[in-house]
């Protein structure tokens, strides 16, 4: 069946009768006009898609995100407590109410960790216990909640030790590279490190000092990287006060992600487990997080040498490596085996209800997640009660959209992990792109100057083109179009004479540390991450909250509407495509980058391994991609398609997406399969991931074999596009 533009005509018709009040509203001058072109669109669908995006576009409301926010941190609400399960049954609920369907909550039974009891002491040279506390105020009344946590990093292991104590700066290996040069041995001492400079995941930190014998490891949050020395710290400002706490898990996830007794199956009630010994992401190490006021009396108390300059954080006293102080510490955790609720629901699609659009965002806080998560959960709910209200006016996706809402993330990523294992088969061959939000506003508006916060998405390089497109039809809070202030921002950040190219605007390197994470790297399948950032420094603790948001991160609440906004587009975009908008020469030439980077990083010599070819194979895939795209676009311009045309060739451009996979993982970490994209064990970016750390490591063995499976894989897909260039070009 063609495509035929009378057909959209109409549809334009009836929409605008239906729905030109709205319209009205939402035009603006700086806006698209409707009859911009739109990837992966005919020209008569870009224009109904500009008429349904317009009347979207008015339905966010900050208010109503407001609204949300206040609900969602009204009270605390880890993972595994009453509050976070009467949040997913809420969800559930208004859901419903919305108008979405198939509405469910999933239940895993997972490994968990919360603290019995834990406390921490100096025993010499003077006497100091620490409150493990975070102080409140009586200008935010939520800081007074009896049931605030007092520290805990989840999975620390339980133990009772006293030792001497040894500052070991960001906790990283070159660290104690130093200290081994200074003659300091940390084995069965307690080591103190700080949160970040440079920054690394805590688990990494974790791991690094249980592997130099570490006996236990406190980790302080310094206001050199997160407080006063940043500027007004709360309530006053958004930087962190003296007894803010950075509570988190320090779960090896970056090994293996989701419950630890599970890894690579879900943990749906009465899967088989391995025992906790056994699993690989269990730390084995005590670990508490200290406030800097809890910190600051055991390091003035060290009379050891001083540290070198780099070493110097923000407190008014004399940073040394050791000396003198002894600490005793004690934690004692519960780690059993707690559901945890994945709420779930769907718009079911009008025309291919078997290819999905998946949205999300975790539902777990620390304590209130004002800006993690629940600044995405707000924009969440406001993209679910538009896209509902659309729905209930009569006006279906293409595809089906789903949203979820993950639980446990904070974790081990759990339960978009295990939701991933369970439905692996069908995500696999249905799942044409992941959008996620974990913190919609993490940053001061406030303070974010007349450009504003930073506009700061992430996404695999094939889906990048679409989403700077996207942007430009997209309001930003300050009146100008996202794209404006995105690339003013950018300049800004970057400290550019010139805004950077279109090319250089989305991060394509991306990492771990939220939900995205099994979508990606496990089975394959394309992601974007969308959030704004700033100024902010109450990192999981529990100063995060309805207070912050409302009176220094995000007043006004514009630019949770704004997030709810470029969310709600490129999902529409996703669904309603006639083509499916994938760009694998702008994929190619990110790949190209990536590989240059690799070899200038490393300074790689041909002897050592030969990389012409993977140019020429990276060369290949681009003009592949590009011909083909040329071609399609020609023609779906025209008209000259039709949907059986259509459909086959959205097979194939997913197909390329699941080639990246190697059945085998990364060597050392089979549960990451992608060979473009990993994590380091710092939660950091890693590209070509096999191939990386097999240089970095100069195992050149390793390395060939590696770049012979990028070289396959490579090959397989720019051969896969030239057949579906052939059956395009034939139907014709």
């Amino acid at each position: 069946m063609k495509i035929r533009p009378e057909r959209t005509s109409c549809l334009i018709a009836v929409l605008g009768l239906l729905f030109a009040p709205f319209t009205l509203l939402a035009q603006t001058p700086s806006e698209t006009s409707p009859a911009s072109p739109i990837l992966g669109f005919s020209p008569a669908n870009a224009a109904a898609e500009h008429h349904l995006e317009a009347i979207f576009e008015t339905l966010p409301s900050p208010e109503k995100a407001r609204e949300w926010h206040r609900l969602f941190t009204a009270e605390p609400h880890p993972a595994a407590s009453e509050q976070n399960n009467k949040l997913a049954e809420f969800l559930a609920t208004e859901w419903r109410k919305q108008g979405w369907e198939d509405v469910s909550l999933r239940q895993y039974d997972v490994l968990h960790s919360s603290p019995r009891s834990v406390s921490l002491e100096m025993v010499v040279p003077t006497y100091f216990k620490a409150s493990l506390r975070e102080d409140s105020y009586a200008i935010d009344p939520d800081t007074k909640n009896p049931a605030i946590s007092g520290s805990y990093f989840g999975f620390s292991a339980s133990g009772d030790v006293t030792a001497d104590l040894v500052y070991a700066h960001s906790g990283n290996p070159e660290d104690y590279e130093l200290l081994r040069k200074k003659g300091i041995r940390v084995k069965g001492k307690i080591v103190i490190v700080r949160y970040s400079n440079p920054y690394s995941y805590r688990g990494f930190k974790a791991l690094t000092a249980e592997r130099e014998g570490a006996a236990a490891l406190l980790i302080y949050s310094d206001p050199a990287e997160d407080g006063y020395a940043l500027g007004k710290v709360f309530p006053d400002g958004p930087w962190g006060p003296e007894t803010h706490i950075q509570r988190g898990a320090i779960a090896y996830d970056y090994i293996v992600p989701g419950d630890p007794t599970t890894p690579g199956w879900a943990s749906v009630p009465g899967a088989k487990r391995i025992a906790p010994e056994a699993a690989l992401s269990i730390p084995k190490i005590i670990a508490l997080p200290l406030s800097w006021r809890d910190a600051k009396p055991l390091l003035e108390n060290m009379n050891g040498p001083e540290v070198p300059k780099q070493w110097r954080g923000a407190l008014p006293i004399t940073y040394r490596f050791t000396g003198a102080v002894k600490v005793h510490v004690n934690v004692d955790m519960d780690t059993s085996v707690k559901p945890y609720l994945v709420a779930e629901a769907r718009i079911r699609g009008r025309d291919l209800p078997d290819e999905w659009v998946l949205v999300g965002n975790h539902r777990d806080a620390w304590v209130y997640g004002g800006v993690d998560p629940v600044s995405g959960t707000a924009s969440m709910l406001e993209l679910t009660r538009s896209l509902g209200e659309l729905k209930q006016r009569g006006i279906r996706p293409r595809r089906t959209i789903i949203v979820c809402s993950w639980d446990g993330e904070e974790f081990t990523l759990t339960g978009s992990t295990e939701w991933g294992e369970q439905f692996e088969e069908d995500l696999k061959k249905k799942l044409v792109a992941y959008l996620n939000v974990d913190e919609a506003v993490a940053g001061a508006a406030t303070t974010a100057g007349p450009e504003g916060l930073s506009f700061k998405p992430s996404a695999v390089a094939s889906l990048a083109p679409m989403l700077v497109e996207a942007s430009k039809d997209v309001r930003a809070p300050s009146g100008k179009s996202l794209y404006d202030a995105w690339r003013a921002t950018a300049m800004r950040d970057k400290k550019l004479a010139k805004p950077p190219a279109d090319s250089a605007l989305v991060e394509t390197r991306i990492g771990s540390g939220s939900d995205h994470t099994v979508f990606l790297n496990h089975l394959g399948r394309p992601v974007i991450n969308l959030g704004f950032t700033g100024d902010y420094g109450v990192y999981h603790s529990a100063y995060d909250d309805h207070f912050w948001m409302s009176r220094i991160g995000d007043p006004s609440f514009e630019y949770h509407t704004a997030l709810t906004r470029i969310w709600g587009l490129t999902t529409l975009r996703l669904a309603n495509s006639d083509i499916l908008p994938f760009d694998f020469a702008a994929n190619a030439a990110a790949l190209r980058g990536f590989l240059g980077e690799l070899e200038s990083r490393n300074k790689i010599t041909p002897k050592q391994l030969p990389l012409k070819q993977l140019y020429e194979r990276i060369a290949d895939f681009e003009t592949s991609g590009r011909e083909l795209r040329e071609l399609t676009m020609h023609d779906l311009a025209s008209g000259n398609v039709n949907s059986e045309m259509v459909r086959h060739l959205n097979e194939q451009l997913l197909q390329v997406e699941s080639n990246w996979l190697d059945p085998a993982g990364i060597p050392g970490r089979p549960w990451f399969q992608h060979l473009l994209y990993g994590a380091r064990y710092t939660y950091a970016h890693l590209e070509f991931p096999g191939l990386t750390e097999a240089v970095e490591s100069a195992n050149w063995k390793l390395a060939a074999e590696q770049a012979n499976l990028l070289d396959s894989a490579l090959a397989k897909n720019s051969e896969l596009l030239r057949s579906a260039k052939s059956s395009w070009a034939k139907k014709q």
